[in-house]
């Protein structure tokens, strides 16, 4: 489990984070998707990512060291925040910088939210990861808004979304902040992943 996290720095250009000695896992998803919430769940701390109700709060690229070993990132989420066309262009070229460009990005953790129908953003969003290499493991959001049966149906449809684009279903995580849920799971596949990443490294 996380012990420790702690904000390290913000910033609108890759060139400008943290040197590349330590794993990073980024978050991302659509404005108001609940990433802040499901960060500071992980990481055990209320505030650590701010949380809004107003789509668009992440505006820079968020580092947060975990336990002294890793970065925990918190990227500006996409789609519907009420911004203006050159901002949204810039947040997508910061994002695409990031993404690309950064040589210690393990895992990317795409956010859906489990209650809607698939949604175009989304699934244009993991086929840009797919066609660029980006490792990127679903998340779905706000799983206990629902109800079990019907999450499960909303989920699948996204995944079988996902599945006519690479052939086979993404791996994939089911979430509820306020919950709690799969948090246990999160931190297991974290560790595993650090893990690997260090072992590489010799």
């Amino acid at each position: 489990m996380i012990k420790k996290a702690i904000f390290s720095v913000s910033n609108s250009d890759y060139t400008k984070c943290p040197k590349t000695d330590k794993p990073e896992i980024a978050f991302i998803g659509r404005s108001n998707v609940g990433k802040s919430s499901l960060i500071n769940m992980l990481a055990g701390v209320k505030d650590l990512a701010k949380t809004s109700g107003k789509p668009g709060k992440t505006q820079l690229i968020n580092h947060f060291e975990i336990d002294g070993r890793w970065y925990m990132v918190d990227l500006p989420g996409y789609g519907y925040a009420v911004v203006s066309k050159s901002t949204k262009s810039s947040w997508e070229k910061m994002i695409r910088g990031y993404l690309t460009n950064r040589d210690n990005l393990i895992a990317v953790m795409v956010l859906i939210d489990s209650r809607l129908e698939p949604q175009k953003i989304d699934l244009e969003f993991i086929t840009w990861c797919g066609e660029h290499d980006v490792p990127f493991v679903l998340a779905f959001t706000k799983a206990d808004k629902l109800g079990l049966e019907k999450t499960k149906v909303s989920i699948q449809r996204f995944l079988d979304a996902a599945k006519e684009i690479f052939g086979e279903e993404p791996q994939y995580f089911i979430t509820s902040a306020n919950k709690r849920e799969g948090k246990e799971e999160l931190i297991k596949f974290f560790e595993a992943e650090i893990s690997e990443y260090y072992e590489a490294l010799g």
